[in-house]
């Protein structure tokens, strides 16, 4: 599953489809949400 020219905005080159690029963002979503479930920012 390499995002290589799959459409979108994610600007992911030659890297695999991360949770932040399927958000369309552009920073790691993987890394943020461990930090904020840690930091327990988000009440969930």
């Amino acid at each position: 599953m390499s995002g290589r020219g799959k459409g979108g905005k994610a600007k992911t080159a030659g890297k695999s489809k991360t949770r932040s690029s399927r958000a369309g963002l552009q920073f790691p979503v993987g890394r943020l949400h461990r930090m904020l479930r840690k930091g327990n920012y988000a009440e969930r």
